[in-house]
């Protein structure tokens, strides 16, 4: 069982969880146009400007959803940040999030364009494996919400 029925209860009354099932998808397509311009630089060197823009976006909702996934993780579970029920989602997410913003550090450190677009596909990469895990924990509390439900 993934959820108690206290935590069930509580996942329906957060607002959050709507935050989070209407923010995730929009970063999931956010993130597929912006690796796909990344990879379009990275192939012909055209295009910098855009695929920086859309990093910018993907790295502003990567933290949405973390702060939102915060507020979230506290109605559920009474801990902001790696409550033991979520401990390994929240590593995902802690290490997905170190990438995106390594972004910054190398621009900061003023490597070259290329240098930082292989840097947000490797981010992109953890972006990935964190997803996975959300999905499957998505999948496995809807089989347990159905299993409630059925009669």
């Amino acid at each position: 069982m993934i959820y108690t029925q206290e935590q069930l209860r509580r996942r329906e009354a957060s607002p959050w969880t709507r935050v989070q099932i209407i923010l995730a998808p929009i970063q999931f397509v956010i993130f597929l146009i912006s690796f796909a311009l990344v990879i379009r630089y990275l192939a012909t060197g055209d295009g910098y400007w855009a695929a920086t823009v859309s990093v910018w976006i993907k790295i502003a909702l990567i933290w949405a959803l973390t702060i939102t996934g915060m507020l979230w993780e506290h109605d559920m579970f009474d801990h902001y940040f790696l409550a033991k029920e979520f401990f390994w989602e929240d590593i995902g997410n802690l290490i997905a999030i170190i990438t995106h913003n390594l972004y910054f550090v190398v621009q900061w450190l003023g490597m070259d364009q290329r240098t930082v677009m292989w840097v947000m596909v490797f981010a992109y990469v953890t972006y990935l494996f964190n997803a996975a895990q959300f999905v499957i924990r998505g999948i496995r509390s809807a089989q347990q919400r159905r299993a409630i439900n059925t009669p």
